[in-house]
């Protein structure tokens, strides 16, 4: 086996409006692709940051996240920034709460975190 990168990582939203502004309005992921798609009502929104790609898919009936305890799989995404205190406040700028900055025992780096739309979780790492 010869794995190279993670390609992308796919979320579900409960509400699509919100979340593509938050996603690409507020965090500045760039819109690679945006589809409605009549067979499912819903719309797909690939992204790209980086060189990764973020698939959104809206679900405007599906379950809540589980948030404690927590649930099997995906914990959080982790984007990593040079300066977490001051990306932290750009976020809070916008109206976007953070987690007080917190240093990572094992990295000694820096990190907080905050949630999407939806509740889930991400970070900003050093």
């Amino acid at each position: 086996m010869a794995l190279r990168a993670v390609h992308h990582v796919a979320i579900l939203v409960r509400d699509y409006p919100a979340s593509r502004h938050f996603y690409v309005d507020l965090l500045g992921f760039t819109v690679l692709r945006e589809n409605f798609r009549p067979e499912k009502n819903d719309w797909k929104l690939d992204l790209i940051l980086d060189g990764v790609e973020l698939e959104i898919f809206s679900a405007p009936d599906a379950p809540p996240r589980p948030d404690r305890p927590e649930a099997l799989g995906l914990r959080h995404l982790a984007f990593r920034v040079e300066d977490v205190e001051r990306e932290a406040a750009a976020l809070n700028a916008k109206g976007i709460a953070t987690e007080p900055v917190r240093l990572d025992p094992y990295s000694q780096k820096r990190f907080t975190f905050f949630r999407d739309p939806d509740g889930l979780p991400l970070e900003l790492h050093e």
